[in-house]
């Protein structure tokens, strides 16, 4: 008879310089273990094509996200029209060093900084597969530590 109010979701925006490597991987899985607690989107302020090593790597581990699309800020399209978010998670500290002070979004910014494909060491593919899984290691222990409880990310505001 009564209908249980939802509770509204956060709405959460995951970043790293082209939205092309870790802000895919981080918007995947924070879709697919907490999709009654957030709406997740993802973007950078350089868009590119998404990592296509990173996708064959996932795939290969079990995880889809075949279908990412890289975003800029300004797409309007795949990315919400009001431009605004509970959270903004930068996942590159660069990034962060460059967009945090001037963006739109200040008192709601995390740093989460992930391994950088730069400090990858491979020298042949099994080694490359192998640093992108611990890539996607290291964002789906993050999202499912941190993200668990919305509460939290409260105390995790830095900008």
């Amino acid at each position: 008879m009564f209908k249980k109010k939802e509770a509204k979701k956060l709405r959460i925006l995951f970043v790293d310089q082209k939205n092309d490597y870790v802000s895919q991987i981080a918007e995947h899985y924070a879709k697919e273990m907490f999709f009654d607690l957030y709406e997740v989107y993802s973007a950078g302020p350089e868009p590119d094509f998404v990592d296509c090593e990173m996708i064959s790597s996932l795939y290969q581990n079990g995880e889809d996200i075949r279908t990412a699309v890289s975003k800029g800020f300004d797409n309007d399209e795949l990315l919400p029209k009001d431009g605004e978010y509970d959270y903004v998670i930068y996942l590159e500290k660069p990034v962060f060093d460059e967009y945090a002070p001037k963006s739109p979004w200040q008192g709601r910014q995390i740093l989460a900084p992930m391994k950088l494909r730069s400090e990858y060491t491979a020298t042949d593919d099994l080694e490359l597969f192998q640093d992108y899984t611990r890539t996607m290691e290291e964002v789906r222990a993050w999202v499912k530590e941190n993200m668990r409880e919305p509460e939290g990310l409260k105390s995790m505001v830095s900008a």
